[in-house]
């Protein structure tokens, strides 16, 4: 099966800004374990087509793990934004400045020795391990989920079923061209084996597969409900100078949005209470913002006045119309300063 499977592959391997296609790699090109991991660390949680773009701009920005390893916090964020989840950027710089400075600027090149990098969980120490340097590791992400219980026709509901469907991949897992069978499993649960309407009649593993000859390779994989996401409500409080200062505070490094610039406000929760960071003459602007997080949707309501000439408030900073970037925030605080600035 894995023979077939690579088959396919060498003939419809998509192409990708971080991939080795079959006929580069079988000529001796190897892939770059930088542009890989980065590529793994984008592609957690989201699709090819969003995180292409954000991978052409971070390697143009910085083209190797040491480049990305002495790049501002801040910078580094405000090009995440829109990806979500930036405990993984703060975990990618992490990850690169633990590469550049105790492993010359090299990633090791073995399961065990990946995972012991920040922000490199079991996942993608196997993918890396496997398409960077062709090591036979099990790679299971949701594509390789679907395509093993429909091969083996397991209806037990995910997430619980994840060990199972990990030892049917391992089964299939190649010593020869390892790297290439990693992508070549997800592509086809990508372009042929598909959530809905799985095009099983162009399948190279059509006839093995089970759910097909049951007739429930749709229904499949199965998946436990979800909860509906709750939802939370804030105020945010926009200060400006009338030199064009802005008034910003640098979130804890813990919980969400972990160590980014932000503007002030109150706590995310049912009933939030309103907590300027100032006492002033404060207007709120018509229209809300509106943004959904992993777990909850959130609905803030934005506070504006004038910045006096004054200090900071204490755990605020005041930055100068010319260090103040837009583009470095986190994607909900650059929904609000959009809000602000259409008044």
């Amino acid at each position: 099966m894995s023979s077939a499977l690579l088959g396919w592959y060498d003939r419809n391997a998509r192409e990708m800004p971080w991939r080795v296609g079959p006929a580069d790699r079988a000529a001796g090109v190897r892939p770059d374990p930088y542009r890989i991991w980065l590529s793994e660390v984008m592609l957690q949680q989201t699709t090819v087509a969003a995180v292409r773009d954000y991978f052409v701009r971070f390697t143009t920005r910085w083209p190797d793990v040491t480049a990305l390893a002495a790049a501002p916090d801040d910078q580094v964020m405000g090009e995440w934004a829109g990806l979500g989840y930036y405990a993984r950027a703060r975990n990618l710089l992490k990850c690169a400045r633990v590469v550049t400075d105790e492993h010359e600027g090299r990633f090791p090149d073995t399961y065990d020795a990946l995972l012991k990098l920040p922000g490199i969980g079991p996942y993608t120490a196997a993918a890396i391990s496997a398409i960077a340097f062709d090591q036979p590791e099990t790679v299971l992400d949701g594509n390789v989920e679907r395509v093993m219980a429909r091969l083996h026709d397991i209806h037990d509901p995910l997430p619980g079923s994840k060990p199972v469907l990990k030892e049917k991949a391992a089964g299939f897992t190649p010593d020869h061209r390892p790297g290439d069978y990693a992508q070549a499993v997800m592509d086809l649960g990508a372009t042929v084996c598909t959530p809905k309407s799985p095009a099983c009649g162009i399948c190279p593993l059509c006839d093995p597969c089970q759910a097909r000859a049951a007739g429930t390779q749709a229904d499949l994989p199965r998946k436990t409900p979800k909860k509906p996401k709750p939802t939370r409500f804030g105020h945010i409080y926009i200060a400006q100078r009338r030199d064009g200062a802005m008034l910003l505070e640098r979130r804890p490094d813990k919980g969400l949005l972990g160590g980014m610039l932000g503007w002030p406000g109150s706590g995310w929760c049912e009933d939030p209470t309103e907590a300027p960071p100032f006492q002033a003459k404060w207007r709120i602007l018509p229209g809300e913002v509106r943004h959904t997080f992993t777990h909850f949707h959130l609905v803030l309501r934005i506070w504006t006045t004038e910045l006096p000439e004054q200090t900071a408030p204490d755990g605020l900073k005041i930055l100068d119309k010319h260090a103040f970037n837009p583009s470095d925030l986190p994607t909900v605080m650059r929904k609000a300063y959009d809000l602000w600035r259409g008044q």
